[in-house]
């Protein structure tokens, strides 16, 4: 399994003693970005005892979970987005006994959605003020504008996107780099309830530490 995945943990992979396993580089510039905020102010950051471990995706997780948690003394958790069709996937990680259910932790379990990406665990008037700035967007998108009920930022303004036209290319890569650039202008616009949620998260993971 080593050898198959060699390439992948070579290029994008960064395994420490204690690996959390994220999507993508978005999540791992939100996570520090929000980290680091929580830090000013005196709250709970995630550790830094924690390696943030990209997996590309929770198609991918389980593969990456068997072969972390084969190496000795490895605390091996989660911190992922879920949909309705990667479920199964995700809660097997704790069904089929490969990691603890306290180590699984999805989005989902933050933001009270069935379905949630880091970008729920953030207030969506904010998010879509993030994707207007960086990409420059006038008019900007507003909420009005996301008339799809599905339960994921994500998804609602993919829907929009392919309607309307706006905005025909998207990463979601370019948010979170934002973000975090611009970070000590944004941080006052940082509702208190998504502080709430990534501590919580964070506060989760960090008792998870040996």
């Amino acid at each position: 399994m080593q050898g198959a995945l060699g390439y992948d943990i070579h290029q994008t992979l960064f395994i420490g003693a204690n690996s959390l396993l994220v999507e993508g580089a978005a999540d791992i510039l939100f996570i520090q970005t929000i980290s680091a905020l929580l830090g000013r102010e005196g709250k709970e950051p995630l550790s830094e005892k924690w390696t943030l471990t990209p997996v590309g995706g929770s198609g991918r997780i389980a593969t990456f979970v068997r072969l972390l948690t084969g190496q000795k003394g490895m605390t091996v958790a989660t911190l992922i987005d879920i949909q309705s069709n990667d479920r199964v996937t995700v809660e097997g990680l704790y069904r089929d006994k490969l990691l603890k259910k306290a180590n699984v932790c999805t989005f989902a379990d933050y933001t009270g959605k069935t379905e949630a990406d880091i970008e729920d665990m953030f207030d969506p008037d904010f998010y879509l003020s993030l994707v207007n700035e960086e990409y420059g967007l006038t008019p900007a998108i507003t909420l009005t504008n996301l008339t799809s009920r599905a339960p994921r930022m994500l998804v609602r303004l993919d829907e929009y996107r392919k309607s309307s036209g706006v905005l025909s290319i998207f990463s979601h890569y370019r948010p979170a780099r934002y973000f975090h650039e611009k970070l000590d202008r944004l941080a006052p616009k940082v509702s208190a309830d998504t502080r709430e949620r990534f501590a919580k998260a964070f506060v989760d993971l960090n008792k998870l530490l040996k």
